[in-house]
């Protein structure tokens, strides 16, 4: 049996060197055994066995092993060291193991390392700085050893003020020109609080946005062991609070035998804020439905086009143009129809000084599809007109073919009845005049069936 000991618990340099002399002079990975000076109790601990001289010629390794053991290193499972060396082992054989993700040696390094990553991002995120005595302190309590590979991100970051971070088994301190390692530290040693905490908190409140809130997801990205370290956190219970007695108010509105024009009313102002996916930013302003609140039908199309942008209402361009010939043709009074969009932003890109129309993603369908549901459950609608694929896709809850769904009764999963057809855009795309008169009457026909 032969021992190595690395002198830190994240010495990856010195288990790199090792592994190296180890593999060359062919030690078996069950023959050698490491181990982290000061760890353990061990009495053989403090004798290092040298290695053997080399017993075959060098070789390489992928640089994505490299980059993989760099993290895995910093783990704090105690076999992390053995297990890499197995991997470097296998490797100078089989240099193709490295994008074998079905090997389950490779899968537990992938694991390991994706806890590194996750923690780095964490220390990154979640660190806060506090004033004492001239310079800032932070306390952060990491799940493994990552405190010297996230050094050089703060200080990068805050290259002009000098800083600490102490942690339960390192700190490091930066003056402005050095960077220096200390012991480790307790709670106790980082302040509790300074005069600048209370600007920054009004700013979390005026930035805290109830229509994106998940707590769920918060909790999994932000877990509750980080939230001591942070003085905005003091403020979520309240302001989660507030966000859940909003969207209580607005359910009940929504209850039978109450007044829906002020749900939807309410629904509408909460909508013109939306922020739940980044369309908001480039678009006008949000579209919101428009109709009787007591439709019995509610047509569902895909996202404002450029007029509907700038008007703020739904299908007022050629397309909805086109609607209304074809509403009438039907013999449907569109003033008693409830119209809306699947996504309430105008998604485009810009060519010279137009904006063309671009296909909503599946991740901004399901941004928007919670306004849509709450519009649903204002109008209860006795039946849905879908046009398009965009509007299946938020309806059904999942992507579907328009020539799977068309021409038949459906069922949406919360069993309201609905009809899929096309939208009126494809009749202004099509070239051929002849062949626009024949999906156009197929198209009153979709919305006679619909009405019947």
């Amino acid at each position: 049996m032969h021992r190595v000991i690395l002198s830190r618990a994240d010495d990856f340099e010195g288990w790199r060197d090792a592994a190296r002399a180890a593999a060359l002079a062919d030690i078996a990975p069950e023959a050698l055994l490491w181990t982290v000076e000061g760890e353990g109790g061990d009495l053989f601990d403090d004798a290092r066995d040298p290695l053997p001289p080399p017993a075959r010629p060098a070789f390489a390794v992928p640089r994505r092993f490299l980059d993989l053991a760099g993290d895995v290193a910093l783990h704090r499972d105690p076999e992390r060291f053995a297990l890499l060396y197995a991997m470097l082992c296998r490797l100078r054989d089989e240099p193709a193991l490295i994008n074998d993700q079905a090997d389950p040696l490779r899968r537990r390094l992938d694991r390991l390392a994706g806890d590194v990553r996750r923690d780095v991002h964490k220390m990154r995120a979640f660190v806060r700085f506090r004033e004492l005595d001239g310079a800032y302190v932070a306390w952060f309590e990491p799940d493994h050893h990552i405190v010297r590979a996230n050094a050089g991100f703060f200080q990068r970051r805050f290259a002009t003020m000098g800083w600490s971070i102490l942690t339960p088994g390192l700190s490091i301190h930066w003056d402005g020109e050095t960077l220096r390692e200390g012991p480790g530290a307790v709670r106790a040693d980082a302040p509790t609080g300074d005069p600048i905490e209370a600007l920054w908190k009004g700013y979390y409140a005026s930035i805290f946005n109830p229509a994106r809130l998940k707590v769920g997801t918060m909790l999994k990205e932000m877990p509750r062991k980080y939230w001591a370290n942070m003085p905005e956190t003091a403020l979520i219970p309240q302001l989660v609070a507030g966000a859940q007695a909003r969207e209580t108010r607005m359910v009940e509105r929504i209850v039978p035998g109450s007044n829906a024009g002020r749900a939807w009313e309410a629904l509408r102002e909460e909508a013109a804020h939306c922020t739940r996916c980044s369309l908001h930013r480039c678009a006008t302003q949000t579209v919101f439905g428009e109709g009787p609140v007591d439709a019995d039908i509610m047509i569902v199309g895909e996202q404002p086009g450029d007029h509907e942008d700038l008007a703020g209402k739904p299908f007022v361009g050629p397309a909805g143009q086109m609607l209304d010939r074809a509403l009438g043709e039907a013999g449907l009074d569109r003033s008693r129809i409830y119209v809306t969009n699947a996504v309430k932003h105008f998604k485009f890109e810009p060519r010279g000084k137009r904006r063309i129309h671009s296909k909503p993603n599946a991740g901004e369908i399901r941004a928007c599809r919670w306004w849509i549901d709450q519009e649903r459950a204002i109008i209860a609608p006795r039946r849905i007109v879908m046009l398009g694929t965009t509007a299946i896709h938020s309806l059904m809850g999942k992507a579907m073919t328009l020539s799977s769904q068309r021409g038949h009764a459906l069922t949406l999963p919360d069993g309201m009845a609905a009809r899929a057809t096309i939208h009126p855009s494809f009749l202004l795309r099509m070239p051929d005049r002849d062949q626009v008169e024949k999906e156009f009457a197929l198209f009153v026909k979709d919305l006679k069936a619909a009405a019947d």
